[in-house]
């Protein structure tokens, strides 16, 4: 005899994997419209689909239809019906409150719309010591007020500059190249000449300045790197052949500065560095008695950066500085 349903012994059904069976699967994000984002946030805000649509620029139907394909991602009613209009469910609430950061996370992921001045990101040029103390003196004031969060590190070595532009070990390289190879990318910064540094009360100021008194002097060159056809900074100063002997070669323009300033050496470097140099020391600005061919300083980068916003302003500051 079938026994009555209260007296039947309690039994436990039990369900394979719990809730989480029942959990709807995430949708793909590569089949979300974006734009539906846009109409929910105008749904949540208006909450009326008419007026929601002429926010966007819809038609009222197809904001209909835009609500029922959103109830479907969300796999919720997101408004429902009030007394007074529609009203949003629980979980319209928490995606309202969402939705304003994530919609504008988006907009700068897409327009890059963030101003210079909340970017925070690191850049490495390449740049010899002696235009260093050219540039960045007018650059880094510029960048402290255009861009705040920036950080500026400087490579004093061209060596490889052409590879490692490539391969995004430095961001820019200040120099000398004829014409940038297929790939690269080169702007113009300024042409300058070359100038003779020697110490204020030297003697040969007292005399005629010629070209053998020039050859007479012993020189100080900067030791220079040629490779990957880019660096003739110093145009072969450690190869002139109007000096009687050797030059001494040093590493950078400010130790050879230093040596002139205490003995009767020569040193030849670019006019805009002589001016710069010889303002914090004893040394006088001489041009030498030799042509000595001009060299144009050149702004060099790679393609790959070349669409980038911020790399864009960047090489626009850089250009106004030396321009100064």
């Amino acid at each position: 005899m079938d026994q009555p349903a209260w007296k039947r012994p309690h039994t436990t059904r039990l369900t394979i994997g719990g809730d989480d069976a029942q959990r709807p699967q995430m949708p793909n994000l590569a089949s979300i419209d974006l734009n539906l984002l846009v109409d929910l946030g105008a749904l949540l805000q208006y909450r009326n689909i008419t007026h929601a649509a002429q926010h966007v620029g819809r038609s009222q139907p197809a904001m209909s239809r835009a609500l029922s394909r959103l109830r479907g991602m969300f796999n919720d009613d997101l408004l429902v019906r009030g007394l007074s209009g529609l009203v949003p469910t629980l979980m319209a609430e928490r995606l309202a409150e969402m939705l304003p950061s994530v919609l504008d996370a988006i907009r700068q992921t897409v327009n890059c719309s963030v101003a210079p001045r909340e970017w925070r990101w690191k850049v490495t040029m390449a740049i010899t010591d002696h235009q260093a103390l050219v540039l960045l003196p007018r650059l880094l004031p510029r960048l402290r007020e255009g861009a705040p969060h920036l950080d500026m590190v400087t490579d004093v070595v061209l060596a490889n500059a052409l590879r490692r532009l490539e391969q995004g070990e430095i961001d820019l390289a200040v120099g000398q190249i004829g014409a940038a190879p297929p790939g690269y990318l080169r702007r113009r910064l300024y042409a300058d000449r070359f100038s003779c540094l020697i110490r204020r009360d030297h003697p040969v100021l007292k005399q005629e300045w010629t070209l053998e008194s020039f050859a007479a002097l012993r020189h100080v060159a900067i030791a220079s790197q040629h490779d990957d056809r880019f660096h003739k900074i110093y145009d072969g100063l450690t190869e002139l052949s109007v000096a009687d002997c050797d030059p001494i070669v040093v590493s950078n323009v400010l130790t050879g500065a230093l040596i002139i300033a205490a003995t009767d050496l020569v040193l030849v470097v670019p006019s805009r560095v002589a001016t710069r140099i010889a303002s914090v020391l004893p040394l006088a600005v001489v041009t030498p008695p030799l042509e000595l061919s001009p060299y144009e300083v050149a702004l060099i980068w790679h393609e790959r950066c070349h669409r980038d916003r911020e790399h864009g302003w960047l090489r626009r500051e850089i250009t106004a500085a030396a321009r100064e």
